[in-house]
C-alpha cells in the first residue's frame, strides 16, 4: 500500500510529528454512512412506530447532534421551535414546513435559524424520508399557540441509543462510539 505522498512523488509531505493534544476526543469516521449504514435496521433508534434515528455524532460537551433522521409515514411529524441553527441535506424522499413556501426534496439542503418555529410534515406519497441533520442546542416542542410539550437535545437522544443498543444485545456502552 502506497502512501499519498509516494502516489504523487511529493516528499515534503510530512505527518505531522508532535503529539496531540492531551485529552483530545478521537477521530469519528464512520464509512458507507449513505450506503451500507441505510440497510442495518438494527441500528436505526426508534421513536415512533415510524419515526427514527441514526447516530453519527452526540456531542455532549458542546450541545450539539449529528444524525440521520428516517420517517415512513406521511403528515405532521412535529412542530418545534429551535435553540440553535439547524442544517438539513435530504437524502431520500421529501418534506417541507407549514410555515414556509419551499420543499426540501432529494439532495437538498437546508439552513433553520435559531429561535424559529415551525411544523415538519412529509408529504402524501413518500413512503421513506431519511435527511441528515446537524442541531445546535435542541428542539423544544410546542402546541399550534407556542405552549411548550416536550423537548429533545443531545441527552435525550443519548439516552434513547443508550436505551435501544441495550435492548438489542448491543449493551448500553454501544452508544459510547457516537459521544464526544
Amino acid at each position: 500500500m502506497s502512501t499519498i505522498s509516494e502516489k504523487r512523488g511529493d516528499e515534503s509531505a510530512i505527518p505531522y510529528q508532535l503529539p496531540q493534544p492531551p485529552f483530545m476526543s478521537p477521530d469519528i469516521v464512520h464509512l458507507g454512512v449513505l450506503d451500507k449504514w441505510l440497510e442495518d435496521d438494527n441500528l436505526w433508534v426508534p421513536m415512533t412506530k415510524t419515526v427514527s434515528f441514526k447516530p453519527l455524532l452526540l456531542c455532549a460537551s458542546q450541545g450539539y447532534y449529528v444524525n440521520l433522521l428516517r420517517v415512513r409515514q406521511s403528515g405532521v411529524l412535529s412542530r418545534h421551535r429551535h435553540t440553535g441553527p439547524v442544517h438539513a441535506m435530504v437524502l431520500r424522499g421529501r418534506w417541507y414546513y407549514l410555515e414556509h413556501d419551499w420543499i426540501a426534496e432529494e439532495m437538498s439542503y437546508a439552513h433553520e435559524p435559531a429561535g424559529e418555529t415551525h411544523t415538519l410534515f412529509v408529504p402524501e406519497g413518500v413512503t421513506e424520508m431519511i435527511t441528515w441533520f446537524h442541531v445546535t442546542g435542541g428542539y423544544t416542542y410546542v402546541d399550534p399557540q407556542g405552549v411548550a410539550v416536550g423537548y429533545e437535545d443531545v441527552f435525550t437522544k443519548i439516552e434513547a441509543a443508550r436505551a435501544h443498543y441495550d435492548n438489542i444485545g448491543l449493551g448500553e456502552d454501544y452508544v459510547k462510539r457516537f459521544v464526544r
